[in-house]
C-alpha cells in the first residue's frame, strides 16, 4: 500500500447537539461512540440517555471500550480519576490515586491487545490552564497490568492521547504543551509492564499543539492539533504530512506570540473553535475498511469524517459488540 497523497478533501459531519464530543471510538459493527458532557458516551444514532448521578464537574475525555460492553472515562474535570460506565448510566470510581497521588486532569485512557489500560494525567496543577505554560513538565503516564496500577512516565509538558505502535514495542504520546510527540519503548517481564527513556518522534510549530493520535496500517502517525485545526501524519521515515488544514494565519502567529513568552492564554486556545474543525483534537479510524476518519473536537456540536488512501490501524476494541 502506498503513502497517502495531499489532494483537496471532502468532510462529512455526523450527529448534531453533541456536547464536546473530545474522543471518537469506532468498532467494527458500525458503532461510533464519542464522549459527550452529558451522557458520559454517546453511540451516534442513538438518543441520548442522561447520566445517573455523576460526580460533580464532571467533564468526559478519552475513553476506553471493554469486551463486556463498559466503558472506562478518563475525568478531566472535579476530582479527576477513571470512572466505569456501565448499563445503568451511573458513574463509578474505577481508579482515582496512583502511587497516593490523587488523579486529578486524567486526561485518557487507553486498552491495549494484552489488556493493560494505559493513562494518562496532563498535569498535576490546579486549574490546569496552569500547565499551559512551557516551563512546566508534571504530567505522567500511568498503567494498569496483572501487578496493579503506577506510574511508568513523569515531567511530561501536558501529557495527552497516548497510542502503541503497530508493532507493539513503543508507547506514543503527545505532549501538548511541550509541542512534542514523543515515544518509549515498552518493556515487560512477568507481565510487569515498564517504559524505557522518553525519545522525540517529531517538534511541532506554526501554532500546532498535538492532542490526539492514531495510527494508520503502515505505521504513520495521525496526528489533531488544536488551535491550528491541522491533521498532520508523521510517517514511519519521519516526514511530515498535512492531511487537512483549517489553519488561520493570524490565529498560528499570536499563538506563536505568546508561546515565545512561556504560555498560551486559555482565550488563545478557544479561538481555535471558531474554525470549521472547532479545535480538532482526536483521530480514529473506522468504516468497514477501516478508511473512514473521525474527528473529535472541543468545541463542535457534530463529528467530522472524510475518506483516506491508507487504512487505519485495527485497536484492541474493535470487534468489541460485533
Amino acid at each position: 500500500m502506498e503513502e497517502p497523497r495531499s489532494h483537496p478533501i471532502k468532510l462529512d459531519f455526523h450527529g448534531e447537539h453533541l456536547s464536546r464530543p473530545e474522543s471518537v471510538l469506532v468498532t467494527a459493527n458500525g458503532g461510533v461512540f464519542v464522549s459527550d458532557h452529558e451522557a458520559g458516551v454517546l453511540e451516534l444514532g442513538s438518543s441520548r440517555r442522561p447520566l445517573v448521578g455523576p460526580p460533580k464537574d464532571f467533564v468526559p475525555n478519552g475513553f476506553a471500550l471493554l469486551k463486556g460492553g463498559d466503558f472506562l472515562i478518563a475525568n478531566l474535570g472535579g476530582e479527576g480519576g477513571v470512572w466505569r460506565l456501565d448499563a445503568t448510566r451511573s458513574p463509578s470510581p474505577f481508579l482515582m490515586e496512583v502511587e497516593r497521588q490523587s488523579m486529578r486532569n486524567t486526561n485518557f485512557v487507553m486498552l491495549d491487545h494484552k489488556g493493560r489500560l494505559w493513562i494518562t494525567v496532563c498535569t498535576r496543577q490546579t486549574p490546569r490552564e496552569l500547565a499551559f505554560d512551557r516551563r512546566i513538565a508534571d504530567g505522567y503516564v500511568a498503567v494498569i497490568d496483572e501487578h496493579g496500577a503506577r506510574v511508568v512516565a513523569d515531567q511530561l509538558a501536558f501529557a495527552n492521547e497516548c497510542r502503541i505502535h503497530p508493532g507493539g514495542e513503543w508507547l506514543y504520546v503527545n505532549e501538548s504543551v511541550g509541542r512534542r510527540l514523543v515515544r518509549f519503548r515498552i518493556h515487560e517481564v512477568s507481565g510487569r509492564a515498564t517504559l524505557g527513556p522518553k525519545e522525540c518522534v517529531h517538534e511541532f510549530g506554526d501554532g500546532d499543539f498535538p492532542d490526539g493520535l492514531a495510527f494508520d496500517c503502515l505505521g504513520g502517525v495521525w496526528v489533531a492539533c488544536v488551535i491550528s485545526n491541522r491533521v498532520i501524519r508523521i510517517s514511519p521515515g519521519g516526514e511530515k504530512q498535512v492531511i487537512l488544514d483549517d489553519s488561520d494565519p493570524e490565529l498560528n502567529a499570536r499563538a506563536e506570540a505568546d508561546y515565545a513568552t512561556f504560555g498560551v492564554a486559555k482565550s488563545v486556545f478557544e479561538m481555535g473553535m471558531s474554525r470549521r474543525l472547532r479545535n480538532v483534537c482526536s483521530v480514529a479510524f473506522g468504516g468497514a475498511d477501516l478508511r473512514t476518519v473521525y474527528l473529535g473536537s472541543l468545541g463542535g456540536d457534530r463529528l467530522a469524517s472524510f475518506r483516506s488512501e491508507v487504512a487505519g490501524h485495527q485497536l484492541a476494541h474493535w470487534q468489541f459488540g460485533s
